[in-house]
């Protein structure tokens, strides 16, 4: 009895393993690992040690968005996801050009700002209306889809949750940075913003780590279909023959009732 329990519990701590690997991973895919956050961040950091040494705006935003540039292609020639790849060319040049255009150093951050002002008030409220956003990003990298909203409430629960502590951070984030952005100058905001880029961003996948890695696990909806439609076409292959021999015995019996009814009829 003590060995069955044994056995029980090694198995219940590998499960248990097993989903916070996979639950790890498909964190690291979903916001880019190490390399996106360095990615976001040290385009930003680069601009404002250029703008800290000679407040030239056009200088500091072109070697600024020529890094971020060379870090794409670099995406790109390793044949990673190019999502990453065109969200981070893609912010950076957009500051940039807001900079340049308005010549305020400020507004280099202030479109990455409005981003992530807006997706703190998306998980907010995808959360407290019962959808949670988080949920929609990473379903279908745990092949669960939309499976959590009826099917599995714990990993709901979860997704509730991590979207809360994303949306809580990223709020308090914004409430550090906009003030400076209207009050502060360019060189405090820059630097600033690139001290809160990677903290809090670790702190809500930690958080989301927590919060699934003790979720059941994913319902593997792709595995569903797949295995149905194996079994569907298994039984198609399987009742072939005997809808033929129906069909044979079928045509038999209708001729033997042709020959045996009366003329006439």
């Amino acid at each position: 009895m003590a060995s069955n329990d044994k056995q029980t519990d090694q198995s219940r701590d590998e499960s248990t393993d097993e989903s916070r690997a996979v639950t790890e991973a498909a964190l690291f895919e979903a916001f880019g690992g190490v390399r996106g956050m360095v990615e976001t961040t040290v385009p930003g950091l680069v601009f404002v040690a250029i703008y800290t040494v000679n407040h030239d705006l056009h200088i500091s935003a072109i070697v600024a968005l020529a890094l971020s540039l060379l870090m794409g292609v670099a995406r790109l020639a390793r044949k990673d996801t190019l999502k990453h790849a065109f969200s981070g060319v893609f912010g950076v040049a957009f500051g940039a050009v807001f900079a340049m255009m308005s010549g305020n150093a400020k507004n280099f951050y202030l479109p990455g700002m409005l981003y992530t002002l807006g997706l703190a008030v998306a998980y907010c409220v995808s959360a407290a209306a019962g959808f949670p956003l988080l949920g929609l990003i990473l379903g279908p990298i745990f092949k669960e889809n939309l499976s959590w909203r009826r099917r599995n409430p714990g990993r709901r629960v979860a997704y509730t949750k991590a979207s809360w502590a994303w949306g809580i951070i990223l709020l308090a984030k914004s409430a550090i940075l906009f003030p400076l952005y209207w009050w502060g100058n360019a060189t405090q905001l820059g630097w600033v913003k690139v001290a809160l880029g990677i903290p809090p961003f670790l702190l809500s996948v930690y958080l989301t780590w927590i919060f699934l890695a003790k979720a059941p696990p994913p319902i593997d909806v792709i595995a569903e279909m797949e295995a149905r439609d194996e079994a569907e076409r298994a039984a198609k292959e399987a009742g072939e023959p005997e809808i033929r021999d129906l069909g044979a015995d079928a045509v038999g019996v209708a001729e033997a009732a042709t020959r045996q009814a009366p003329p006439g009829r």
